[in-house]
């Protein structure tokens, strides 16, 4: 069986780099429940937006394609431990448990709504139904999956102009797996489906990166490794320039010249995420390789500092969503408003007032409480997994 980093040890830079993006990701989340604006405002709007509050969002841009491509490559990793068939089951099983948290845990956070009338579909139901696709591909050469994974990402962008008979079958199902972006199902009068990652431009981003996890087989030399992660990253990136710059195919919003410098380049950087763009994945992406290149040595207390959140990026995603909530209710009660006003007229979540929340800098602030107030947690759960063997830990 071929062996790999994973075999002996974590790889350290995966950690690093999740961790990295579990603290960045919480600025949205933060950012989405605390700020006064965020509910009825978009911080990508440059019609309305401002530059610190443009960036506050387009930096978490970044998060979700590193984590899914991550998630791909630790998919490879894992299936050195395993037979194909093993991997296979294992990531089917992974799948599906991942949708349910979606579905039952997630949603719940978000909305605090138990009688579930609204469902959010986002990042982990897309990992999750990709991750099924994944368990039903690994049985084929890594390279023929990552070619597939190219073939998703370069030429998804194609089905953004086809139009269906609305809200017939056909439409919802283009909807849900190819070009969703803030899409709502009703499944009766009072329950609806929000989906918000479209799947399979995201299982895209997957596949890719289960390609990827090659590279850490041990016949790879940790430098060549690096080498082919700078290059990759630089060609990603370069292929984002020359599709930006000629601003035709690979993103259905294609920049302009706006009032001054700042937000005309603001306007370049403005890709789209919903469903995740040829231009966007390149983008994002590139980062992604970089940083993997540049923290395999990396130590000191910094490097320990994101491998605690890396290393339980699951734990402290659930745990963030409901820290974030409870203190939502707390404020909520501080800032005096009423137990009427606990359900907004037209709106899914709970305690979630017009008028509710800060100005951007305290929004800032919390989220610094936040992720602070979760690195001992994270740390104990951590080397909880550690020291221990329990099949339930690999779904966690």
């Amino acid at each position: 069986m071929t062996t790999s980093l994973s075999s002996k040890q974590r790889v350290q830079s995966i950690d690093i780099l999740r961790g990295v993006i579990m603290l960045i990701m919480a600025i949205d989340h933060t950012r989405e429940y605390f700020h006064i604006g965020a509910v009825t405002s978009d911080p990508t709007n440059l019609a309305t937006t401002t530059p610190l509050l443009f960036f506050t969002r387009w930096i978490t841009h970044f998060c979700a394609p590193a984590f899914v491509f991550l998630s791909g490559l630790s998919a490879y990793l894992a299936g050195t431990r395993r037979t194909k068939g093993g991997l296979s089951g294992f990531l089917i099983k992974r799948g599906v448990w991942l949708v349910f948290v979606e579905v039952a845990l997630i949603t719940l956070a978000l909305s605090l709504n138990p009688l579930y009338n609204a469902i959010a579909l986002q990042v982990i139901w897309a990992i999750g139904v990709s991750m099924i696709l994944l368990g039903l591909l690994v049985r084929l050469p890594a390279r023929v999956i990552g070619l597939i994974g190219i073939l998703i990402i370069v030429g998804h962008d194609l089905l953004n102009n086809i139009k269906l008979p609305p809200n017939g079958t056909e439409d919802v199902l283009m909807k849900l797996f190819f070009t969703a972006r803030g899409t709502v199902f009703f499944l009766d009068k009072t329950h609806a489906v929000f989906a918000l990652y479209a799947v399979i431009p995201w299982t895209g981003v997957m596949l890719l990166g289960y390609a990827f996890g090659g590279l850490y087989q041990a016949k790879y030399r940790p430098v060549n490794r690096k080498v082919l992660l700078i290059y990759a990253s630089l060609l990603l990136f370069l292929v984002f320039m020359a599709l930006r710059l000629v601003n035709a195919y690979g993103d259905p919003a294609p920049w302009s010249v706006q009032k001054n410098g700042l937000f005309t380049f603001m306007s370049f950087l403005n890709v789209s995420k919903y469903p995740p763009s040829l231009m966007y994945t390149c983008l994002t992406l590139s980062a992604a390789l970089l940083v993997l290149a540049l923290t395999e040595n990396s130590a000191g207390k910094l490097a320990g500092f994101f491998k605690v959140y890396g290393s339980v990026p699951f734990f402290y995603y659930v745990c963030h969503f409901y820290l974030i909530r409870t203190l939502t209710v707390i404020v909520f009660f501080l800032q005096a408003f009423k137990p009427s006003q606990i359900i907004t007229p037209n709106s899914p979540f709970l305690f979630a007032p017009p008028g509710f929340g800060f100005n951007i800098g305290i929004v800032y602030l919390i989220w610094l409480a936040i992720i602070l107030s979760l690195y001992y947690p994270c740390k104990w759960f951590s080397n909880y997994k550690k020291t221990h063997k329990q099949w339930w830990l690999s779904y966690l």
